[in-house]
């Protein structure tokens, strides 16, 4: 138990959001407390089994929530120090320039950010830094301008992905090295050192790493925060709901159940939120009160609304050759981001992801059944599987947005046909390549596994939008340093805050906006 319950900022989420705020602010000597819901990940082989991750969703919250119809259904979320950072891939990508601006999609305009790209630029280059990201800047040609190289060396390809980049690159197509957060120091082959703490194996993909070698955000920001002695955590602790002032200008409580089932009140100068887009908009607007009857800090009735989480499709094709791979997940491609030769509407991006294996086509194999034939065992499938990751960008809707009922579970109201025509379109031009990069041309299956088994509402794993910033409170929760515009001390740092989510993976922008809003917490704070 924490010593003192008043702290000078107290963080709920430990996060890409929660947990890189900390870190940055844990050398001021302010005295930060980190409130988590779960516990550390237990360290055990499951860690890397399919079955165990994948199919049995054995670290899986064990909640469900429920659809507009009042349909249950398992959310992607998992409670632990490091929140979804211990699952994710590691693909730390920077969001374009033309992402900030308005955007014309097929199914309508992706709203302007209230800053521009060059306000997170140098925080870009720090989040980068910091979480270990191997790349290299400058093979990508639509991305934006870079302060600074990356630190670290792209991951080499292995010879199968090296093939395909350059079968792309032969197509006139511009691939480039992912960029991803790992551990890892590469000899002149490209393979671990003995000193390296990764040893590129096939588990980078939605498993949490045994050997504390992915980026993830406990190993990276939340355990070297927890050495100054100025920050603490407490686990196992479950935010009910915030308090205020009879102004309501001010939070005065966090009060909060222990693993043990006691209720305690902890206040602090700051409060920042990073429970994750729904959760935190679920805290907002269970605490309500007189002064905001529809949820604290929601007079706009924007909290909850503009649920965004990508449309994305994870699709195995089959290799003519082996694919022997073991790190597959180190080539990307961005040439249809804002259009196609026949298109002129933003279509989304492609990247790699980690190496199927045969318990995870195992798993598939009901929702194949007649198109790849039994000729094949999952074994000799697996060996030839190539892996991708399709993700285009959806739109913040209004009606997508995230409600309490009576009983306070969760409802998420979600249309599904959002925008959904480019990720249609991204996924032809990759179809339609197919055979020139050596691969079956009809053999491009849904891998559903990455997918809840084909349930879209519950891939919750790119959420975002719920709690968004902007420069009018009218239209808007949270103003340009993600402070509520109704409440002075509080803030919003996990992807709540983004008016829109452009088509790559959100982390590194929740990671870079945590940098600059500590900053500002820092400057208030003198």
């Amino acid at each position: 138990m924490v010593e003192s319950r008043h702290y000078d900022v107290l963080v709920v989420g430990s996060g890409a959001g929660g947990g890189t705020l900390a870190h940055r602010l844990a050398p001021s000597g302010r005295r930060v407390l980190i409130l988590e819901r779960g516990d550390y990940l237990p360290r055990e082989r499951d860690n890397w089994d399919s079955s165990a991750v994948f199919v049995r969703g054995k670290y899986r919250a064990p909640e469900f929530w429920y659809d507009k119809d009042g349909n249950e259904f398992p959310p992607e979320v998992n409670y632990y120090v490091g929140g979804n950072t211990k699952f994710y891939g590691a693909a730390l990508f920077r969001l374009r320039p033309e992402d900030f601006s308005d955007l014309r999609h097929h199914g309508g305009v992706s709203p302007a950010w209230p800053i521009g790209y060059d306000d997170l630029e140098p925080y870009y280059t720090e989040a980068e830094h910091l979480y270990r990201v191997h790349g290299a800047h400058g093979e990508d040609p639509g991305e934006g301008h870079v302060s600074a190289q990356y630190a670290y060396p792209p991951v080499a390809h292995e010879p199968r992905i090296q093939q395909l980049s350059d079968d792309l690159e032969k197509q006139g197509l511009h691939p480039f090295h992912l960029p991803i957060g790992v551990d890892l120091t590469q000899d002149e082959h490209g393979g671990a050192t003995r000193g390296s703490a990764c040893i590129r194996c096939d588990r980078v993909d939605g498993f949490p790493c045994l050997l504390g070698a992915k980026s993830d955000a406990q190993v990276i920001a939340v355990d070297p925060a927890l050495r100054h002695p100025n920050v603490e955590m407490v686990t196992g602790a479950r935010v009910d709901r915030l308090e205020t002032d009879p102004t309501g200008r001010t939070v005065t409580g966090v009060v909060t159940e222990l693993a043990d089932g006691e209720h305690v009140t902890f206040t602090a100068d700051v409060v920042v939120l990073a429970a994750g887009a729904v959760n935190s908009a679920v805290l907002l607007l269970r605490s309500a009160n007189d002064r905001h009857p529809a949820g604290l800090a929601n007079s706009s009735d924007t909290v909850g609304r503009h649920y965004m989480r990508h449309n994305n499709v994870a699709v195995m094709a089959v290799s003519r050759e082996p694919n022997p791979t073991r790190f597959q997940k180190t080539l990307a491609l961005n040439d249809w981001y804002l259009g196609s030769e026949d298109w002129d509407h933003p279509l989304g991006g492609v990247q790699m992801l980690g190496k199927s294996d045969a318990e995870q086509i195992r798993a598939n194999a009901p929702h194949w059944a007649g198109v790849l034939g039994p000729e094949m065992p999952f074994e000799v499938l697996a060996h030839h599987a190539v892996d991708f990751w399709l993700c285009a960008e959806d739109l913040p809707e209004a009606g997508n947005r995230v409600t309490l009922d009576r009983e306070g579970r969760i409802h998420l109201a979600l249309d599904q046909k959002n925008n959904v025509e480019p990720l249609k379109r991204l996924r032809h031009e990759l179809q339609g390549r197919l055979g020139d990069l050596g691969m079956h041309p009809d053999h491009l299956v849904h891998h559903s596994i990455y997918m809840h088994k084909g349930m879209p509402i519950g891939a919750t794993a790119h959420q975002a939008g719920t709690v968004r910033f902007g420069t009018d409170p009218a239209s808007s929760a949270l103003d340009v340093h993600c402070r509520a515009h109704e409440v002075d001390n509080l803030y919003v740092v996990d992807t709540s805050f983004f008016p829109s989510i452009g088509a790559v993976n959100p982390s590194l922008t929740a990671i870079a906006n945590a940098m600059r809003v500590g900053d500002h917490i820092l400057d208030r704070l003198r």
